[in-house]
């Protein structure tokens, strides 16, 4: 089973040499695809038996949200911005969670469909009208209504056999820099962001939230390092006062939010130290391997959580599936 820490990525359409060669080592337990992995169904069909044959175990990743984040396009089911399920969980609750559960579970069914293991979602952040990189991602600006959509979602995903990731604790919503691009600061107090931002994070945990992934963020009020470097968050607050016992992921270490905390080497041991289970380095290959090279060396394991992450078998209801797709086109329309 999944036991290596390290997630990395792949440079294009199908696997190199050198690629399957870095697939095989044991340290490495995750891959997550992009936009530039995919063409069409048949490419990822292709790309994905190559990647089986070399990691049969390998955890397969990817960010298909929905809205402006969704990596795979062509023969996919366009899927909306989840703001759109906020908007209409104002006209019709109802209506609006049982949309957030299909939309979930049709998200999940096309991909675990290619046997890849779990998309990175949902969004748990709130749309405070402040972060342009959150924005329409987000399902709410209120912390209620975005617990009981991400809810739905998330029981949608269970249905398809595909764990669910919540992202990016404790709230990314209320900074305006992009933790791409810089470093996000938010000095508001520690109630302010545990009250409410938060929240959604408290309440999937309960109903059973496989995984989560902390914010490039800086708050400045509660600690000096990034939640996703922080012992306090993740460790005090995320493990021991929320009680959460399952997966965390770290951002992806490249991102210049991460950059505070030095070199890759040293960025993957405040990660792990902080209490992530597994790291991210993607878009730099030279990176990810300086980070494998320093996982071996410094003999870095996972806690055993991973392999709960791993896609489960799951029957297609084509019914099902053609009710989802009507219903993301009609969402579609609202956001147009």
């Amino acid at each position: 089973m999944t036991t290596g820490v390290l997630m990395l990525d792949l440079e294009g359409l199908s696997l190199t040499d050198s690629e399957r060669e870095i697939l095989r080592d044991p340290d490495v337990g995750g891959l997550i695809l992009f936009s530039r992995n995919f063409s069409d169904p048949a490419q990822l069909t292709s790309l994905m038996h190559s990647i089986r044959a070399v990691r049969p175990d390998l955890m397969v990743a990817v960010d298909q949200e929905g809205g402006r984040v969704q990596r795979f396009r062509e023969g996919f089911t366009r899927l909306p911005a989840m703001a759109t399920l906020g908007q209409r969980y104002q006209q019709d609750p109802e209506q609006a969670l049982f949309q957030a559960r299909e939309l979930g579970w049709l998200m999940a069914a096309e991909l675990r469909a290619f046997d890849i293991d779990i998309s990175f979602a949902p969004v748990l952040d709130l749309d405070w009208q402040r972060s342009s990189v959150i924005g329409d991602r987000a399902f709410a600006a209120d912390a209620a209504d975005v617990s009981v959509l991400a809810g739905a979602f998330m029981a949608g995903m269970h249905e398809a056999g595909m764990a669910a990731t919540g992202k990016h604790f404790p709230g990314h919503g209320w900074v305006e820099a992009d933790s791409h691009l810089e470093l996000p600061i938010d000095q508001r107090l520690e109630s302010a962001i545990c009250d409410v931002d938060m929240q959604p994070f408290s309440d999937l945990i309960t109903q059973g939230l496989d995984a989560i992934m902390p914010a490039h963020v800086v708050y400045t009020q509660v600690c000096h390092s990034p939640a996703g470097f922080s012992d306090y968050w993740l460790r005090t607050i995320l493990r021991e006062r929320l009680g959460f016992d399952g997966v965390i992921f770290s951002d992806d270490l490249t991102m210049e939010g991460a950059s505070v905390a030095g070199s890759y080497a040293q960025r993957c041991d405040q990660a792990m130290a902080a209490g992530c289970d597994m790291v991210l380095v993607c878009n730099q290959p030279a990176a990810a391997r300086e980070v494998l090279a320093h996982i071996k060396a410094s003999g870095i394991k996972s806690a055993g959580r991973l392999p709960r992450m791993l896609g489960k078998p799951f029957k297609v209801d084509e019914a099902r599936l053609a009710a989802a797709r009507n219903i993301a086109g009609e969402l579609l329309s609202m956001q147009a």
